[in-house]
């Protein structure tokens, strides 16, 4: 499927899955898939589609090994082959046109009621209270 790892990435990734247990389990590949499928559509776990397995299995998964670093030590050792690993954006050093922070040029503003002359309009609680005193 469209999301679903290719046997080239799942050749990089598999050495760094935990080693089996003793009890069967779900195979890591279909739950990997199910995983990633989840982060990149951003559907609730619930709507999983069935081809992947119960939801709740892949979503136990991915709590389990998020405790356990996984995803952590998968980050690491990926990054670690990658010459480029050390390049991010942050977003303080990224600079926007001129024409983004409304200067001139703009968008217009229309002038108001009270721009144009007009008083401004007091409350009658205000006056109320005022006038108790």
């Amino acid at each position: 499927m469209r999301f679903d790892l290719s046997d080239e990435e799942w050749a990089v990734l598999e050495p760094l899955m935990p080693s089996s247990r003793k009890s069967a389990r779900t195979d890591d590949r279909k739950i990997m898939n199910a995983i990633f499928y989840v982060l990149r559509t951003g559907i609730p776990w619930r709507d999983l589609p069935e081809r992947y397995g119960p939801y709740t299995t892949a979503y136990n998964r991915f709590n389990r090994w998020s405790r356990h670093g996984l995803w952590k030590r998968m980050f690491d050792a990926l990054a670690s082959k990658s010459r480029d690993s050390l390049y991010l954006i942050d977003s303080t050093i990224v600079k926007a046109h001129r024409a983004a922070s409304g200067a001139k040029g703009g968008s217009k503003i229309r002038p108001s009621a009270r721009a144009a002359g007009a008083a401004p309009r007091r409350s009658t609680r205000l006056s109320t209270a005022k006038a108790g005193r």
